[in-house]
């Protein structure tokens, strides 16, 4: 406290009125709320117990938050996105011996003869992209979005391959992208947590919570995983007899008492505890009028295919939408159903009409209210599926030499297709892009320089790109 003549000099505490209290110490009254302020517009510094105070990015950023629509499973590039006269042509055949040398499949003999395109591929919008019959709503976006076809990574099963694309190793235990983010950008959320995760489709994905996890980071940095129908969150609501005023009390003597244990040992997971109890305090109230999609517009509602009250995709990928409105920085849409090593004619149907449609009304919806220039959009899986059949006539394996991602809004320049694979769709010819680089370049929208984004672990510094990764530039609007 600044008081102009110190706080009591002179003065009996049983002395002192109202009126000189704020006549003395005005300046420190007045530096509180200055920094409060600053501290609200990421100007200054906030207190060691609000690890998710928002900051801002060491460059100029384009992007100010991040909506990843995960395919866990591994949707087939050749199917979607990538087509194949000659894979067409050579159906049925073997591949030449030439392609196959040093070449690792997960399951399938690699002398299984070719597969040829099960779909229709038409071109779309004024940059002519090519798409499949099986993604109608994708076709209306095709010039917002930059389609990379030469994506490729480094395993080729799905637990590795969706903590590579996760976490930038396919080691279990280091930080999520999103809990990178999280941890270089903090919260312009109050009352919601920093990193979301929904997830749908016949299960969780393989690599489980370490997709979303914090790794060595502080735990306040790992996504929460939000539930599609009831309280989003479990224990949520106050058990009976427990009402808000003995709820605010009880967190009161809490954060009192770990703030003082803080000062003393200094530890990040004391402030990760406090910022837990707090965020579920005022989630309870937030949280079920943002859960709550029955308020939005039937427009709205149909732009989707989303139906409150029954949980689906659609209605997570409206939430998306409801989350970033409200500040959440980073939000994970898990959807594992790709998996098609037989029944692919008729799974990827299925998958494409559950997800098709609410991720193109994302997008649309995102731009018509002036959130996408500021939100990163991304779509796609740990990595593609083989050009030679699987199960019989009707199925791909893992196939990590080639597969294909989009990517929307927040700086990445629209309406554009990078990269090709060989004839067969079987290995990249042109400009490559490894996880590594997808990675650098999400990295770089949010303002940072990847190689100096880094958190010293056991005596290393560590980072998301591990020691790769280049920056493409040919996204980049």
């Amino acid at each position: 406290m600044n008081c102009q003549d110190g706080f009591w000099r002179g003065k009996d505490p049983k002395e002192v009125s109202r009126r000189w209290f704020f006549e003395q110490c005005g300046v420190g009254l007045g530096s509180m709320a200055l920094a409060n302020l600053l501290a609200e517009a990421g100007l200054a510094d906030t207190p060691r117990t609000d690890p998710l105070a928002p900051k801002k990015p060491p460059l100029p950023a384009k992007a100010k938050n991040v909506i990843f629509l995960f395919m866990a499973g591994a949707p087939s590039h050749l199917e979607l996105f990538d087509y194949k006269p000659q894979l067409a042509k050579f159906n049925g055949t073997l591949p030449p011996p030439e392609l196959l040398k040093g070449y690792r499949a997960a399951f399938i003999n690699p002398n299984s003869t070719l597969l040829g395109p099960k779909f229709k591929f038409e071109k779309y919008g004024q940059s002519g992209a090519e798409v499949s019959e099986l993604f109608p709503h994708f076709t209306k976006i095709v010039d917002d979005v930059a389609i990379v076809k030469s994506m490729v990574t480094d395993a080729f099963n799905h637990a590795p391959g969706q903590l590579l694309m996760n976490t930038g190793t396919q080691l279990f235990g280091r930080p999520s992208m999103g809990a990178w983010v999280t941890y270089g950008l903090g919260n312009e959320s109050k009352d919601l947590p920093a990193f979301v995760v929904f997830s749908s489709g016949k299960k969780g994905p393989s690599g489980g919570n370490s997709c979303w996890g914090s790794g060595f980071l502080p735990t306040v940095y790992q996504g929460v995983q939000f539930r599609g129908s009831g309280d989003p969150v479990l224990y949520l609501s106050n058990p009976p007899g427990i009402d808000s005023d003995v709820q605010r009390d009880s967190l009161d003597t809490i954060r009192s008492m770990n703030e003082m244990r803080q000062g003393v040992t200094g530890d990040p997971e004391i402030a990760t505890r406090i910022n837990s109890y707090e965020m579920a305090y005022r989630m309870q109230s937030s949280a079920p009028e943002l859960m709550d999609l029955s308020k939005e517009p039937k427009s709205v509602l149909d732009l989707y295919g989303a139906e409150p009250g029954k949980p689906s995709f659609a209605n997570d990928c409206l939430l998306a939408r409801r989350m970033v409105e409200r500040g959440v920085r980073f939000v994970q849409l898990y959807h594992e159903a790709w998996d098609q090593h037989e029944n692919l004619t008729k799974d990827i149907k299925i998958n494409c009409k559950d997800t098709d449609q609410a991720c193109a009304a994302l997008v649309q919806d995102l731009k018509q209210r002036g959130l996408l220039d500021e939100t990163l959009v991304i779509w796609g899986g740990e990595f593609g599926r083989t050009p030679m059949v699987q199960g019989g006539s009707d199925g791909r394996d893992h196939h990590p030499n080639a597969f294909t991602m989009w990517l929307a809004g927040g700086g990445i320049k629209p309406g554009i297709t990078i990269g090709e694979s060989d004839e067969l769709g079987f290995n990249v010819i042109s400009d490559k892009v490894h996880v590594h680089d997808l990675h650098a370049t999400i990295l770089k929208l949010l303002g940072f320089e990847h190689t100096h984004f880094t958190y010293k672990f056991q005596g290393r510094n560590f980072r998301l790109t591990d020691v790769a990764g280049n920056v493409v530039d040919k996204i980049c609007a």
